[in-house]
């Protein structure tokens, strides 16, 4: 074996080293990339995704476009990490993230060419991330209590989106919201808790009749049709027992003589029953919701007694009741107390056919924002760009910072990197000065999705940056520099910081692989392993068209 190769591996086995796994890395993330940084801005243009099923969704929401892709190559699921991080931590700003984070890796690309090495390179983007979220935090502008802000801050995350035709509706319906379910803190903070805020949809009607409901929408009719459905004052149980004639523990076949004898079993279910509800009605219970069944015996008995009840109830419309009302949700019947009741109105609307159920007292708390749309597809999309302007809002109201939008906070940061790129020795300075640069790709791509020149642009917001106007961004309308705050384009600064130590964190982590490992067998023998560079499993070879 004296000189010899030594095999370490299986034979099915494929490995990709130094630049070769570099270059292999850097592609499929700039795939990734390169998918979605169409959609960004108001101009932005749509995905048409066709699931499996032939199930279609037309949207230019980022990281729903990259979890429908169906991605295999496991580079490129590093990117769509990113993206869902920061649409978790910051509610938006995942294309931003994903698209600056492929520039970066694009720039250090050519600096791998010139023989400097990665090290040299994740320094510098390490630095510079930090000195951007530093100087988004001087930037940065209080909202406290700013309501006109924060309805800038919704509309300008549902423009370009579905939602934008309507967007000063659901911006007053999303502040209204997000106000609602506020507290302030002992430390002088605000809290927003977004899981009290539901979501329903009706289609057939127009957005403009969306709105925001006090309290919670329950889709269930009655248990019969003549049971009382208005209540003022109600006493509601939420329980997770059924209504139903106890079962033994064991089964037990019973052969029946005569019909004396099946009519006993049933009197004796019949009266388990009855002697339930009269228990509820003696609690003081006017409205039931079990989480399971309720038995059709019992009906009558609960008509007779006044109670409103509703059997199969979601167990996650359960759990946002049990706010919205103050209640306890019970797991036996028979241990119910009126400690463990809820309270609250509860009304029946013929129009939607659903039950509008709304809490009393300072303990309840809730809101259901219902939107309408004239198509389900309608809805989907307009739901997906309120869902996002809601976690921004929250975001900035629980903050308290914004920041200028429409290119103005990436190209003020680019000046001031490049201000302190100066003062940075080694190359770690051309790193730096690579961040500012990639910083620039969003406004340029907000230009060119708008069909406009992006170069034209970035020169144009330069001057007026370097003229020391710090909120200067891009209408893309008008092609225009303009006051970005005056203009009402804001974002909140937690979600310029995030997507800045998003990218940055990617593309370093992606830089620093040397070496690929693939210990399984590929369909793909010239792709290496993961299949080859930008590959993307689903949506008909999608990857490789990019």
């Amino acid at each position: 074996m004296a000189g010899g190769p030594v095999m370490i591996m299986g034979e099915d086995a494929q490995q990709i080293r130094d630049r070769d796994a570099q270059e292999h890395n850097i592609s499929a993330a700039r795939a990734v990339a390169e998918a979605v940084r169409s959609t960004l801005g108001p101009k932005g243009m749509d995905k048409m995704l066709v699931g499996s099923t032939g199930d279609v969704t037309v949207t230019n929401d980022g990281v729903t476009i990259l979890e429908e892709m169906d991605i295999e190559n496991p580079t490129a699921q590093m990117v769509v990490e990113v993206a869902q991080t920061q649409e978790e931590e910051a509610g938006d700003g995942t294309t931003t993230a994903v698209a600056v984070a492929g520039e970066l890796l694009k720039l250090a690309e050519e600096f791998i060419d010139r023989e400097i090495h990665p090290t040299s390179i994740i320094r510098g983007f390490t630095e510079a991330s930090e000195v951007a979220r530093t100087e988004v935090a001087k930037m940065a502008t209080q909202v406290e209590g700013d309501e006109e802000r924060l309805r800038a801050v919704a509309e300008t995350a549902m423009t370009g989106k579905g939602a934008e035709v309507n967007k000063r509706v659901l911006a007053d319906i999303i502040v209204e919201a997000v106000q609602a379910v506020s507290v302030d803190a002992d430390d002088g903070t605000t809290v927003v808790d977004l899981g009290y805020v539901e979501t329903g949809t009706e289609t057939g009607r127009g957005v403009e009749e969306s709105e925001l409901i006090d309290g919670g929408v329950i889709s269930k009719e009655p248990l019969l049709s003549d049971m009382p459905r208005q209540f003022e004052d109600a006493n509601v149980l939420l329980s997770l027992d059924p209504l139903e004639a106890s079962e033994t523990d064991t089964d037990i076949s019973v052969r029946a003589e005569s019909h004396e004898t099946v009519d006993r079993f049933l009197e004796a279910e019949e009266r388990e029953l009855r002697e339930q509800v009269e228990a509820l009605e003696e609690l003081g219970v006017d409205v039931l919701l079990c989480q399971k069944g309720i038995d059709d015996i019992a009906h009558h008995y609960l008509k007779e007694a006044g109670i409103l009840a509703m059997r199969r109830t979601n167990k996650s419309d359960m759990a946002f009741l049990k706010e919205v009302l103050g209640a306890r949700i019970v797991n036996s019947l028979e241990t119910a107390t009126e400690d463990d009741l809820g309270h609250g109105s509860v009304h029946w609307h013929d129009e939607t056919e659903t039950f509008r159920i709304q809490g009393t007292g300072e303990e309840t708390h809730g809101v259901t924002i219902m939107l309408r749309g004239s198509t389900q597809q309608v809805i989907d999309e307009l739901e997906r760009g309120v869902m996002d302007a809601l976690n921004v809002v929250a975001t900035a109201a629980g903050d308290g910072r914004v920041v200028g939008g429409a290119g103005a906070t990436e190209i003020e940061l680019a000046r001031r990197l490049r201000d302190h790129a100066d003062g940075v020795e080694g190359r770690e300075q051309l790193a730096v000065e690579a961040f500012a640069d990639a910083l620039e790709l969003v406004p340029r791509t907000l230009a060119t999705n708008a069909g406009l020149d992006g170069i034209d642009a970035l020169v144009d917001l330069r001057a007026a940056h370097d003229d020391g106007d710090v909120n200067a961004g891009l209408d893309v309308f008008s092609g225009e520099v303009v006051d970005s705050y005056g203009a009402g384009v804001v974002e909140p600064a937690t979600a310029k910081q995030q997507a800045i130590a998003s990218a940055a964190e990617a593309a370093n982590l992606i830089l620093k692989i040397d070496d690929v490992l693939d210990a399984g067998e590929s369909d793909d023998d010239d792709g290496g392993p993961g299949g080859a560079p930008g590959g993307m499993g689903g949506m008909g070879g999608m990857g490789g068209a990019m």
